[in-house]
Parts: C-alpha cells; sequence; structure tokens
C-alpha cells in the first residue's frame, strides 16, 4: 500500500508546482460545476432547462400548454425504461448541449436529433396509451393505430407543448417570464415579441 502511494507523490523538486497546478485544477473545476449549476442537471425542475439562455423559448411555451399540469421536460424528453438508461441519456445529452452552448453554436432553431425523436415519440405513446389504441379515434382518423411506429405523434400535434412565437406574444408571454430568465431572452426572440406588441397593441389592454 505505501509503495502505491509513493508512486502518486511527484518527485521532490516538481512537488510545489504539482500542488499549485492541482489546487488551480480543483478550484476550476469547482467554480464549473457552481457556475454551470450542475447539482440542478440531476432533479427534473423544468427551471434546469432554461440554464442556457437560447432554451427561454422552451420554458416558456411549455409554461403555457396543458402539458404543464401533467409533465415535466424529462417525462418527455429522457428514457424511462429504467433509471441507468435515463441518467445516461442525460449526461450523455446533457454533455452535448454543453459543449455546443459554450462554443456558441447552437442554431437559431432548435431540433431535436434523431436519438431524442425516438425517446419523445416513445413517451408519447407511453402516456397517451389510451388514445393511441382507442378504436373510436381509428374510426375518426384513418390508420391512427397501425401508424402509431412509422409516424410522429407532431406531425399532426404541431406545436404541442411548444407553441409558436405568434401565439405566445399573443398571451403576453414577454412580461410573464419567470424573473430568473428575464435577461436570458435571445435577441432575435425580443425583437420578435418587441415587434409583435408594436403591431398589436390591444395586447396590453
Amino acid at each position: 500500500m505505501k509503495k502505491i502511494f509513493q508512486f502518486f507523490i511527484p518527485p521532490k523538486p516538481w512537488r510545489i508546482p504539482v500542488i499549485i497546478l492541482s489546487g488551480a485544477l480543483t478550484g476550476l473545476t469547482i467554480y464549473t460545476l457552481i457556475e454551470s449549476k450542475a447539482v440542478s442537471y440531476l432533479s427534473d425542475d423544468p427551471k434546469t432547462c432554461a440554464n442556457c439562455h437560447v432554451m427561454t423559448p422552451q420554458y416558456t411555451t411549455w409554461e403555457k400548454s396543458s402539458h404543464r399540469e401533467w409533465a415535466n421536460c424529462n417525462d418527455c424528453h429522457v428514457p424511462h425504461d429504467n433509471a441507468i438508461k435515463k441518467y445516461m441519456f442525460k449526461a450523455k445529452d446533457g454533455l452535448y448541449h454543453a459543449s455546443v452552448f459554450t462554443s456558441r453554436g447552437e442554431p437559431e432553431v432548435i431540433k431535436m436529433k434523431e436519438a431524442g425523436n425516438v425517446v419523445v415519440q416513445n413517451n408519447c405513446i407511453r402516456c397517451h396509451q389510451d388514445q393511441v389504441t382507442d378504436a373510436r379515434l381509428s374510426g375518426m382518423v384513418k390508420n391512427h393505430y397501425e401508424d402509431r411506429t412509422t409516424r410522429k405523434c407532431w406531425e399532426c400535434h404541431k406545436e404541442v407543448p411548444h407553441g409558436s412565437i405568434h401565439s405566445l406574444s399573443a398571451t403576453k408571454y414577454y412580461g410573464k417570464i419567470p424573473e430568473e430568465h428575464q435577461e436570458t431572452i435571445p435577441e432575435w426572440l425580443e425583437k420578435q415579441l418587441n415587434d409583435s406588441e408594436n403591431k398589436n397593441p390591444e395586447n396590453d389592454e
């Protein structure tokens, strides 16, 4: 055991530089974890998704939808087969999102990758299984049951639960963003909302 411990001790001339470097790396790691609110990503709190300012529209549209009463972001966007798969998916997705956001490489219009499409589709069916398999719906919508694995739910159910920018401005969305996210509104969204409010002054009444 003593030999193993000694193996990790640097030679005497290098000890001070190694201690300084180790302290700097440890401090930088702790600062990064605190600044990125890393612990919050272990929870299911939807506000966590708005830590990155580019997700403010997605957070707010969900907050204005009927899904708010029944489902949070993780209910739709991560697998629910088992806890290991859930947190592995969150970690993989989170690291990807963090790297893109940090490098300022995010697109103006955010779209899910194929892995995300599969997860959301499975969760739609998981939560809405009764509606998906309802024979009466199959009578009203041709092949509603048969096509549930070949078509995505949002091909028909558009803007669920994330509505359009125009529908948001019509509900005075701008003033109802949670206070902690007011300063994180993307410039392109703020411009569209201001333009929309100027064209529709009756929304302020």
